[in-house]
């Protein structure tokens, strides 16, 4: 996986920041972030699915999100909300074929209406009105 541009940083064949390691991710804040913070969780191993993870990476990302989540929150306390993606797969918007999750810090008012959240990965879906029964 000579060209793929997450096993670069971890070669340190490309200079990024490492702002946190765990044994199976490391964290790096995105170079086009949706908002200030925002982080990238990248597996140290290259699999190019959230699927492909084993049970032990499964739990290591719920620890690191844990992690980043109170990290941001303590560098900016304006830090109210947060989005979790993955976009995997081609037809899904991934980019870079190797597996890292999104954390997205939310202001307050950093949107007119935040209502429906990823579900503006399509437009269209993303506002609704909630079907009563």
């Amino acid at each position: 996986m000579t060209d793929c541009l997450f096993c670069k940083v971890l070669k340190k064949e490309y200079e990024k920041e490492v702002v946190h390691e765990s044994k199976f991710f490391y964290a790096t804040r995105d170079s086009y972030p949706v908002t200030k913070l925002h982080t990238l969780i990248i597996s140290k191993r290259h699999i190019p699915s959230y699927f492909e993870m084993n049970t032990d990476e499964i739990k290591d990302i719920n620890t690191i999100l844990n992690q980043q989540r109170s990290e941001i929150i303590k560098l900016d306390s304006a830090v109210t909300a947060f989005n979790i993606g993955i976009n995997d797969g081609k037809d899904a918007g991934q980019s870079i074929h190797h597996l890292h999750i999104h954390l997205i810090p939310r202001r307050e008012g950093d949107v007119e209406n935040p209502k429906g959240g990823v579900r503006g990965v399509i437009p269209a879906k993303q506002k609704y009105v909630r079907k009563d029964g």
